[in-house]
């Protein structure tokens, strides 16, 4: 039987942004071996809690959104996109279900974000206010250093080399939430790639890339969501 992977739609206040960039989640779990079973926002939480139940892990997708600075004691940045609070809602319940369970968490870009802060981290509210970061790359916009002995490291059999990943994002983590560590960074300039779980036995990855766009073209890309499927289909 397939293992069910719970996705929440990525925006409720963008159906067209939302409509353009679920598909590709969905395919790569699909291809991945997985059913995907989308979360529609604004549900009831008896309803979402229901639907939730019956799946074995979670992959948090993007977002036009970010997350609420409140959130993390911060005051807003001029350039702090508006916040989603049908989103942040389906996240949290879907992460305390998660963590009670030990359902393996997979989180890309807000993913990676929502994560962070809901495990009491906190967010560079924009990159390149700080940073020279490349944020709107194209296909592959630049390298990332993986951490040896990590998850990823191990998921992806990344050579000390690193890969190299596209980049959409104006936002990254900052200070790291509790139970989590830094497994990648962009050496350019330190930003934070990918996070993980430190509880031994519980999958918990998070990157801050789009692997679901290279998906077909990139073998990282695919290694990312088959060792999530394979760990959702493990129980």
């Amino acid at each position: 039987m397939k293992p069910r992977i719970a996705i929440p739609e990525p925006c409720s206040y963008d159906a067209e942004y939302s409509a353009r960039s679920l598909p590709p989640y969905v395919r790569a779990v699909e291809a991945a071996g997985g059913e995907p079973v989308v979360i529609p926002l604004g549900l009831p939480p008896e309803e979402m809690a229901k639907r939730i139940t019956k799946c074995s892990a979670v992959l948090l997708p993007g977002s036009k959104a970010d997350i609420d600075p409140q959130k993390f004691g911060k005051e807003r940045h001029p350039k702090t996109a508006r916040a989603d609070p049908l989103r942040d809602a389906a996240d949290e319940l879907l992460l305390q279900d998660a963590y009670n369970l030990r359902k393996p968490i997979f989180g890309i870009c807000y993913g990676l974000q929502s994560l962070n802060v809901w495990r009491t981290g906190s967010l560079v509210q924009d990159i390149e206010s700080e940073s020279t970061h490349s944020v709107r790359g194209g296909v592959m916009a630049h390298e990332v250093e993986i951490e040896p002995r990590t998850l990823l490291a191990r998921e992806i059999k990344a050579g000390s080399a690193g890969i190299r990943v596209n980049s959409s994002h104006h936002q990254a983590a900052d200070l790291v939430g509790d139970g989590l560590r830094v497994s990648a960074r962009c050496p350019e300039d330190g930003t934070i790639e990918a996070l993980e779980g430190t509880l031994p036995g519980h999958y918990v990855l998070a990157v801050q890339w789009h692997p679901e766009r290279t998906f077909e073209s990139d073998e990282p890309s695919r290694q990312l969501f088959r060792s999530f499927v394979d760990a959702a289909r493990k129980g």
